[in-house]
């Protein structure tokens, strides 16, 4: 743990006390999105003290010309940047003319911040005296509709304490942003068009190199009271920048307000030639409702997401307020309502890692939505891979593999790898059979075969086509290796046979030809189909089934485990507890030299494996090799501790178990790895509710039924979550003295409950 300043509470993420050293964590904390924009929780009035500026459009990419010190063949030729958007939430304030500034004010009292997570609004309250000696209240709140997806909205309050004063709100819209993590700091956007036009302000820009056009907008409202004031504007409109100005005068006590609807319309929903008009339709649309009637569908439609998505913990708030938050998060970055988008590693809350999309959302995010939201959300993130395959097979060609074969892009916005660490571009190869247990993963929870014939085979069969040509036989070893790879444990690159890649391999290949003979006997149309587009004959599938069976899998028979790759144990093996703490975080404290040649891992590796294929191996194994290589973990990963958590659980390890989850679920709140202020982890948060769905709740599909073998935590009184099994809700409900569980639907469904079947039927509690 690194910071202990977030008030515990059930349903709030809340700071209390101002502290200028913590702001740009707080701005990653409190950030707020609907799925399709976001932003970090900046400050709206200005602020002249340490701050990280960022506002996000989903899908909206620049192609950052990749810097390195040379060059190498494969090298992806940019890295896709997240873009910094222009900034729609500015409303500079003065009092009296004096700038209301909390980085200079001479005293600032009372200060709290909230992200109300169970209405999904950010809301700040304080106290100050500015240098000009006058006192104020201030209290502003916001939020992205999840309703209007185009729309922010905004109202912010001032209260002159101890004398009359003019307060004079400057609202503004600044197109001259630029991104903090830029390579050859470029400026990203050209700015076409500023425009006002009845107090309304218009900013239309483009990307530069990617061409996406963006319309950003306002329009304000001023209240004395709470009652609406007559104000005359005065406008001020720059080369990147509209601003509006409006003065009341304001006795002692009285409160002046602005309400500010703005946000972001894009080419991507709209011609580039109508963003100005779609914008107006926008800003009539919000201020015929207002802004009291927008956060009260705000708060209706988060409801309806927590009806579903929520788990419920009884007597630990800590981790109450841990998971909410990760679900939250999660939604705030994903809906599913868009096909085209997808779950950046930062969502809306920072500029780290660009892209849109890493395997964690295969690996860690695809259970989260298949069981909090219809299936269909689900595939489509399956169907957004499958949209992709083209440019993924173009990755691997640009490395020398041919015929169809396909290599998914560690890092993309459209398909094309466009990460630059070449330890990770050519060699994390793993994240290939994250594509295909995806698809594994979806049929047996969904029961949905049909994705396959449709389009999961092509994929199968290009990656499986990949993994043919990358592995190689060894005469030396009489079996087929793979060479040059980095596994999920980042800190070990250029190693041989890491053993999580080779099994993955392996089972890729083998799950691809059972599943192309189901396809053959019961879509014989798709099956042609699909035969015809790969060209796919028997002799090449014989060659597959050879390297499949004769994978080579680095073992210790003194240790009794999977070595994690060749050579793992001519390091020098010192457990974690035995580093001092003063070298911890290793990546931050240690040379990159050093942290190669040691034996400590960075995330699950080998079990990572043991964690997606449970199944293949036995309890005494996962015992012994979750003994040897968790000591040797720092966890300085986000997607580490919520799959050691799950296997804890499995091995009856509650307390381990539970720290795991502490851990993972309050990672950024308490900010474990010292890096919060860049952004949130969120793609690891799905691994979060993995956590206790999987790990306490015991939750698999096994011989194609739901299973449950649900523990609890000692120092929890009880706990609850919901899960959509192919369109039947099954609420679980945990506590000491055993587990209920209810149907929602109109069908009876039987499922395994410490290996024995339970029959649920609709709208009964049944107790376990």
């Amino acid at each position: 743990m690194n910071q202990d300043y977030i008030k515990p509470d059930e349903w709030s993420i809340i700071e209390e006390e101002f502290d200028a050293g913590r702001v740009k964590s707080s701005e990653s904390l409190f950030s707020i999105g609907n799925g399709a924009m976001g932003q970090r929780a900046n400050f709206e009035e200005q602020y002249s003290g340490p701050s990280f500026q960022g506002s996000y459009i989903g899908g909206v990419y620049y192609p950052d010309k990749t810097k390195v010190g040379w060059w190498k063949n494969g090298y992806p030729e940019y890295f896709a940047k997240v873009l910094n958007a222009p900034n729609w939430i500015g409303i500079n304030v003065f009092v009296n003319e004096e700038p209301l500034d909390l980085f200079t004010c001479k005293s600032v009292k009372n200060f709290r911040r909230e992200l109300n997570m169970k209405e999904g609004t950010l809301s700040r309250s304080f106290e100050a005296e500015l240098p000009n000696g006058i006192e104020v209240e201030v209290k502003a709140l916001r939020f992205v509709s999840i309703v209007e997806d185009e729309l922010g909205s905004i109202k912010f309050e001032v209260t002159p304490l101890n004398q009359d004063a003019e307060i004079r709100f400057d609202p503004y819209l600044d197109g001259s942003i630029t991104n903090t993590d830029a390579n050859w700091e470029e400026r990203f956007w050209e700015t076409l068009e500023v425009k006002e036009d009845s107090e309304r302000g218009y900013i239309v820009s483009k990307t530069l190199k990617t061409g996406f056009h963006v319309g950003t907008f306002m329009q304000s409202e001023i209240l004395l009271n709470n009652e609406k004031v007559a104000t005359e504007a005065t406008s001020s409109v720059g080369e990147d920048r509209i601003s509006f100005a409006y003065k009341v005068k304001t006795a002692k006590q009285e409160t002046a307000a602005i309400i500010k609807y703005a946000g972001y319309v894009s080419d991507m929903n709209h011609k580039k030639e109508q963003l100005t008009e779609a914008a107006g339709n926008v800003l009539d649309s919000a201020t015929s409702k207002g802004f009291e009637s927008l956060k009260k569908d705000q708060k209706e439609a988060w409801a309806s997401i927590w009806e579903m998505a929520d788990i419920t913990i009884s007597g630990d708030v800590k981790a109450q307020q841990g998971i909410r938050f990760n679900i939250f998060q999660l939604n705030q970055t994903y809906l599913g309502k868009d096909d085209r988008l997808n779950i950046g590693p930062k969502g809306f809350t920072g500029e780290k890692y660009g892209g849109s999309t890493y395997w964690d959302t295969e690996a860690y995010c695809i259970p989260f939505y298949m069981a909090t939201k219809d299936q269909k959300v689900a595939r489509k993130l399956l169907t957004y891979r499958y949209n992709h395959l083209q440019k993924a097979k173009e990755n691997a060609e640009k490395l020398g593999f041919s015929n169809g074969a396909a290599l998914y892009p560690m890092v993309t916005m459209n398909g094309e790898e466009s990460h630059n660490e070449w330890e990770i571009t050519f060699e994390e190869i793993h994240r290939n059979g994250s594509m295909v247990f995806a698809i594994y993963n979806y049929v047996r929870y969904t029961g949905d075969f049909s994705y396959i014939p449709e389009k999961g085979l092509e994929v199968m069969i290009a990656v499986a086509r990949f993994w043919h040509q990358r592995s190689n036989f060894s005469k030396d070893k009489n079996k087929y290796v793979i060479l040059g790879v980095t596994g999920p444990n980042e800190y070990e690159n250029n190693v041989n046979n890491n053993w999580y890649t080779n099994y993955l391999a392996k089972w890729c290949i083998e799950y691809c030809l059972e599943t192309i003979n189901k396809v053959k006997d019961g879509h014989q149309e798709d099956y042609a189909r699909v035969m015809g587009l790969t060209d796919l004959k028997e002799g090449e599938l014989a060659k597959w089934r050879e390297v499949a069976e004769e994978m080579y899998f680095p073992y210790s028979e003194e240790l009794g485990v999977y070595l994690q790759q060749d050579g793992f144990l001519d390091k020098e093996i010192i457990p974690v507890k035995d580093l001092e703490k003063k070298h911890r975080p290793i990546n931050q404290k240690w040379s990159w030299d050093r942290i190669l040649r040691s034996c400590y891992i960075k995330q699950a590796d080998v079990l990572q494996g043991f964690y997606f294929f449970e199944d293949h191996f036995s309890k005494e194994q996962l015992e012994k090799h979750f003994d040897y290589y968790e000591p040797l973990t720092v966890h300085e990963s986000s997607l580490s501790p919520c799959v050691h958590s799950i296997q804890a659980a499995v091995l009856g390890r509650m307390e381990q178990a539970y720290e795991f989850y502490v851990r993972t679920s309050r990672l950024d709140l308490d900010d474990y790895n010292k890096e919060v202020e860049e952004g949130c982890h969120i793609t690891s948060m799905a691994g979060t509710w993995m956590s206790i769905v999987e790990g306490f709740g015991g939750m698999r599909v096994e011989n194609d039924q739901l299973s449950f073998k649900p523990q609890i935590p000692e120092n929890w009184n009880a706990y609850s979550f919901k899960v959509n099994f192919r369109d039947r809700i099954v609420k679980v409900s945990v506590s000491s003295k055993g587990t209920e569980f209810s149907l929602e639907g109109s069908e009876s469904l039987d499922i395994l409950v410490n290996n024995k079947v339970l029959t649920l039927v609709p709208n009964e509690q049944i107790t376990a």
